[in-house]
């Protein structure tokens, strides 16, 4: 969509392009699963720890490598951005984001490499600065499978205080 506005400072017509707002994707009716949950304490470390909102809580996988969330979304979504809060310590080195409709493959969307630290981290976005790192395949999807790989932690453990994907529904 377009739109034309006047410049008040010159006269001029100028066109500028808009998009839709990226809202969360991730709703009540998101499905999600991870590959492990530390001692298998879900009451304490669980997948819900990730989306409650709370500082205080988290997702705290077990031990070893190649540890995912993987996410199925009600609805088919374009992806833009996805954005984690690692414990810093904790963290992974490369993660590797992939999607898929339905019950098809999962293929690679793109990878990045976040900071180990305790700060928000942004993902991927695809209209943002190049401090951010592009997507490569913004097609819809209905399952989102975030892999990290590399865990800062000696044991391979991931601990993760939030995350979110943006996007726009189909």
């Amino acid at each position: 969509m377009e739109f034309t506005h006047e410049s008040w400072a010159t006269g001029k017509q100028s066109r500028a392009r808009t998009s839709k707002m990226a809202v969360s994707l991730i709703c009540s009716e998101t499905m999600s699963r991870v590959s492990s949950v530390l001692n298998r304490d879900a009451k304490q470390f669980g997948k819900k720890y990730m989306f409650d909102s709370n500082e205080e809580t988290c997702w705290n996988s077990d031990q070893g490598a190649h540890q995912w969330v993987l996410l199925e979304f009600p609805r088919a979504a374009t992806v833009s951005a996805v954005h984690v809060q690692f414990q810093g310590g904790f963290s992974a080195r490369t993660c590797r984001v992939e999607g898929s409709l339905k019950e098809g493959t999962c293929v690679n969307m793109t990878d990045f490499y976040p900071e180990d630290n305790n700060s928000l981290q942004i993902s991927f976005v695809t209209s943002l600065q190049s401090c951010f790192f592009p997507i490569q395949d913004s097609s819809l999807v209905d399952k989102l499978k975030i892999v990290f790989e590399n865990s800062t932690d000696l044991f391979g453990r991931i601990i993760v205080y939030s995350l979110d994907v943006l996007g726009e529904r189909a």
